[in-house]
């Protein structure tokens, strides 16, 4: 593949800036209108689709920035900080406290919004903090160990949360607050729910993934891997579950009872080149992935057609997201390289 071909989209349709640090995650915010990028030196940058050369830098943490998702507001974005802050970034670049704990990282964060309900996450060691939208704290969650992965259900209803030795489910409305305890001995590292809410699967320290079958407590386990994934991603329909860490885009099938007994599906390999980012498209089979030289590519899954997107030789992919309704694609990489796409029609 050649690089002018590979950055033909990237050049047609991207604007891209060369940040000055790892860049930590990429999302855009509810109404798909902006993308932040957060960077490990503590700042975020933002870019409105409308105006890709328009980029906006926001000092948000006093060191590095952890963890960055949409708000469950329509605009602005939620960050974590090894300062202690819990911030919400308004589409402005103003900043707010959502709340505040000292010297103690907040590692992970999330939200979720529907009609009714706007919720609000982050991570502070073993404890799960859990705000309404207005930021009102609702409650605290105590776990086992390190909470290292946070994801709500698609109505809300549920947060779940990875954590040494296994995963734990929340009702997010209950009085009791006592979990269902997934158990699997080890450190699990990331999590991903599908959208149906039937399954939760786990990254893992070594070099692979645990899941669990709710309805049943079936344990699905998905190994050889040959290095650790760092990124787990559910298509719309649920029917795979993209991962990285080979030197492939790795689709494990979630019909007929779940992935046991089955191998998995791999595209866009062959280079011996490490995936090291997947992205799952919000309305087609399709999966944005990014590697360990800097290219990225989105791949038809029906298909199995590859689309170059971008060259290699930006540094390895460290973050992907899509707007939500599939028109954009952002990346960032360790060398702080930070894209948007725009996959409209012209």
């Amino acid at each position: 593949m050649s690089v002018t071909t590979a950055d033909h989209i990237l050049e047609t349709r991207g604007a891209q800036r060369q940040l000055d640090a790892f860049v930590v995650a990429a999302a855009f915010d509810r109404a798909g209108n902006q993308c932040a990028f957060g960077l490990g030196d503590g700042t975020a940058h933002l870019v409105s689709r409308g105006a890709l050369e328009d980029w906006t830098s926001v000092a948000a943490h006093d060191g590095a920035l952890l963890s960055l998702a949409p708000d469950a507001a329509p605009t602005g974005f939620i960050t974590g900080g090894d300062d202690g802050g819990f911030l919400r970034i308004g589409p402005t670049a103003g900043l707010s406290q959502i709340a505040s704990h000292g010297m103690k990282w907040v590692e992970q964060v999330a939200s979720f919004t529907d009609s009714k309900t706007r919720l609000l996450a982050c991570s502070v060691g073993k404890r799960l903090f859990l705000f309404d939208g207005a930021a009102k704290p609702l409650k605290t969650l105590e776990h086992p160990s390190s909470v290292t992965g946070i994801v709500f259900d698609a109505k809300g209803k549920r947060v779940a949360t990875s954590h040494y030795n296994g995963a734990s489910l929340w009702f997010v409305g209950s009085k009791t607050d006592n979990p269902r305890k997934l158990e699997w001995k080890g450190s699990h590292t990331g999590i991903a729910m599908s959208p149906d809410g039937e399954n939760i699967v786990t990254t893992m320290q070594e070099n692979a993934l645990h899941g669990w079958r709710l309805t049943d407590g079936q344990h699905m386990r998905m190994t050889g891997y040959p290095s650790k994934t760092a990124a787990l991603s559910f298509t719309r329909s649920g029917k795979w579950l993209a991962s990285s860490g080979a030197e492939a885009v790795v689709l494990w099938p979630f019909t007929g009872g779940g992935p046991m007994g089955k191998a998995p599906t791999e595209l866009a390999g062959g280079d011996n080149v490490l995936c090291t980012y997947v992205a799952c498209h919000p309305a087609h089979e399709a999966v944005a992935a990014g590697f360990s030289d800097g290219l990225v590519v989105m791949v038809d899954i029906a298909a199995q057609r590859i689309l170059p997107i971008a060259a290699a030789g930006r540094g390895s992919i460290s973050a992907l997201a899509w707007s939500g309704d599939g028109t954009h694609l952002a990346f960032g990489s360790e060398t702080g390289f930070a894209a948007v796409v725009d996959f409209t029609k012209r």
